[in-house]
């Protein structure tokens, strides 16, 4: 597995378990330490999926009035915790990443795969249409 597609599967499963506990702030940290371990032991680029955990939890409210304004049937609570964090981590890269490094259509991608591997039998297709949706928005403006 690439290493920065690791570190997205690790940031996804931190942010799952952090969600799923009621995002206490003050256990957020012990979890992505855990996962690293646990999942990513010989990981080289770390400092990524901290970016990813951080940005995402600085942006969360932003990021989650545009996974409600792009899935106006899915209120943000009535999607799985899966679908719900990996929107949030495809989102912070399609609005906030550096597109040198992660180019858009990437992070859509990347963020379909995530969903494909964790996720149920329609989150890919959910996830694709949703930021899919955001993107072509973006391309508007």
């Amino acid at each position: 597995m690439a290493s920065r597609h690791l570190s997205r599967s690790i940031a996804m499963q931190s942010l799952y378990e952090w969600d799923f506990s009621g995002k206490k702030s003050d256990i957020l940290e012990k979890i992505v330490e855990k996962n690293i371990k646990e999942f990513g032991p010989g990981l080289q680029d770390k400092d990524f999926v901290w970016q990813l955990i951080k940005g995402v939890v600085s942006n969360i409210s932003n990021i989650d009035k545009i996974i409600e304004k792009a899935a106006p049937e899915w209120p943000i609570d009535q999607i799985t915790i899966i679908d719900r964090n990996v929107l949030r981590i495809g989102l912070y890269e399609l609005l906030y990443g550096n597109k040198e490094e992660v180019p858009p259509k990437v992070a859509i991608n990347e963020a379909i795969e995530l969903a494909k591997s964790f996720g149920g039998e329609s989150s890919g297709k959910f996830i694709n249409g949703v930021l899919g949706t955001v993107y072509k928005e973006i391309e508007e403006k």
